[in-house]
């Protein structure tokens, strides 16, 4: 959509630490009508009707964030889209896909993504994509909310937490499989084997690891390997937290199966060996691991067996965090938190912001089928985030917008701070400006 010599872009955006999709380097991004209009060298003699030079401030595109628990309808007190998509504007994130449980009803039928719609509608600051669920007994649902505009579907292949999603078996799964490659569709597993699953032995985090073995994750990811090559379904693995994954994703690779894999910040950034007993806003399924464990997730980022970094952002009220691990819900809230969080490791490890933006913004669009999100390129939606990627700050979860006070990284100091973030050229304020997509 490149301007013509009369038009005038609204907005004009300098950086010179611009990442674009062939790297960092000065720029000057031209904004109209809600679209990129070009991407220019810093110093060139542009008019607009506003212009901001962020200066050595980095000029990122909004993150996508593919796997986010809103809860809304049903259970908006533990998060709802008003708080949930500020938070997200607050983090860097400008799109958001909504997973389909922990809301009542969940997404497996067009009925409950109406729903969910409504719920939605007038209350978002970023845009707002949403994931259906595929569950036993909703097969027939499959290709109707395909053609409504879902992403793609869920499944776990153990149990999920609430009682009105429940898992799949393998014969459910190859079904689902067989149904949803029928549309080129996409199914993201929850993989873990329930078989290789206990309760755990005791309230403290060693037993609760204990209980959800890295072994589960791959042989769940195996099983759902060699289904995916059956049935040539598009598959992808949702938040790998063992690094016993990375072989199977690999061999996957080599022979051709259509299977992709995403990791969260929480797995990248914390530690089994740093998580005090009793505090379970560390706890999520599947578990963080060890530090070597973490290494070697980083080498699967680094390799490409991991294509996505998103949140898994799944908060509750903090009653449900009590101090058990065996009792207590499962699930961490980071939504406002990833970008910087992942930044603040990625660049002691020696990643440029380039490859941030690889795995948070290009690749989870990419997923999740988002065209024009992802990227700071022509034609694309002027999705921005200005990002003082060298200043530090200290994570106080009461200044957080997320609606309830929960999250691990409580007074933990991080690099990078988010300054602005634009929305299709605008500024992201108190206005409810995103749309469904």
């Amino acid at each position: 959509m490149s301007m013509g010599a009369g038009d005038v872009p609204d907005l004009v955006v300098r950086s010179r630490r611009a990442v674009l999709p062939d790297g960092e380097r000065p720029a000057a991004v031209a904004v109209r009508g809600g679209r990129i209009a070009g991407v220019h060298a810093y110093d060139a003699d542009l008019t607009a009707a506003e212009q901001v030079d962020l200066g050595h401030v980095a000029l990122l595109p909004g993150l996508v964030d593919s796997h986010v628990h809103v809860n809304e309808p049903g259970r908006t007190h533990w998060e709802g889209f008003a708080s949930a998509t500020r938070a997200a504007a607050a983090g860097g994130v400008t799109t958001i896909v909504d997973m389909p449980l922990n809301s009542l009803p969940p997404t497996v039928n067009t009925a409950a993504l109406a729903a969910k719609r409504r719920a939605a509608d007038g209350q978002c600051r970023v845009d707002v994509a949403f994931w259906g669920g595929a569950i036993p007994g909703n097969l027939a649902d499959l290709r109707p909310l395909h053609e409504a505009g879902v992403r793609g579907f869920k499944c776990f292949l153990s149990p999920s937490g609430v009682d009105e999603f429940p898992p799949l078996d393998l014969d459910g799964l190859r079904a689902a499989m067989v149904e949803i490659a029928s549309f080129d569709g996409l199914l993201v597993v929850h993989a873990e084997d329930p078989a290789l699953l206990a309760d755990p032995a005791g309230p403290g985090y060693r037993e609760f690891l204990a209980s959800r073995p890295g072994e589960s994750e791959r042989r769940a990811v195996e099983r759902v390997a060699e289904l995916a090559g059956e049935t040539g379904v598009r598959t992808h693995i949702l938040h790998v937290s063992s690094a016993l994954c990375l072989e199977p994703l690999a061999d996957a690779r080599r022979r051709g199966v259509r299977l992709t894999a995403e990791t969260c910040p929480h797995y990248l950034t914390l530690a089994a060996e740093d998580v005090p007993e009793g505090a379970t806003q560390f706890k999520c399924c599947p578990p963080i691991r060890s530090a070597a464990n973490r290494d070697e997730l980083w080498r699967g980022l680094a390799d490409g067996l991991l294509s996505c970094v998103v949140s898994d952002h799944s908060p509750s009220t903090p009653d449900l965090k009590v101090p058990d691990f065996a009792a207590a819900w499962g699930g961490i809230s980071s939504l406002q938190l990833g970008l910087t969080a992942v930044w603040t490791e990625a660049s002691r490890r020696g990643h440029g912001l380039g490859d941030v933006v690889r795995w948070m913004a290009a690749g989870p669009a990419a997923l999740a089928g988002l065209r024009g999100k992802g990227a700071l390129a022509e034609g694309a939606d002027a999705d921005l985030v200005a990002f003082d990627a060298d200043a530090p700050h200290t994570v106080d979860v009461a200044a957080l917008h997320h609606r309830n006070p929960v999250t691990p990284y409580h007074g933990r100091t991080l690099t990078g701070v988010v300054r602005t973030t634009w929305l299709r050229g605008r500024a992201v304020g108190e206005d409810p400006r995103g749309s469904l997509l």
